[in-house]
């Protein structure tokens, strides 16, 4: 089984920084990107940054320069360093493990961003 937690979320004001962390366990193989997704209220979820083992990215164009995906293969962990926050990023966020067959998600994390 694969398990995935998130931690970090919180209130911040806009402008403000906030730090995500994921652990992952279980059996992943090592080519298995990783990534953190959101969902804001009445909306569906969305891509906001990708990573693989390699340390190759990709980021949506909403937090593009603003946001930051990391990740320590050793310890099967990936953060999100989100920068100039705005009150639209305001959503919960979810890390995932993309394996060859399906997508195993955390149980997500809250993140409101006032004005």
């Amino acid at each position: 089984q694969v398990h995935v937690v998130e931690s970090g979320g919180g209130l911040v004001q806009a402008g403000g920084s906030l730090r995500l962390s994921c652990a992952a366990s279980g059996t992943i193989f090592s080519s298995d990107p990783m990534g953190w997704y959101r969902q804001g209220p009445g909306k569906q979820r969305e891509l906001v940054a990708r990573i693989t083992r390699g340390g190759n990215t990709n980021y949506g164009d909403s937090v593009k320069g603003r946001f930051t995906i990391s990740r320590d293969n050793a310890k099967n962990t990936v953060s999100l360093q989100m920068n100039s926050l705005k009150p639209e990023d305001t959503a919960v966020y979810y890390c995932a493990v993309v394996s060859a067959i399906r997508t195993y998600w955390g149980q997500g994390t809250q993140v409101t961003v006032s004005s």
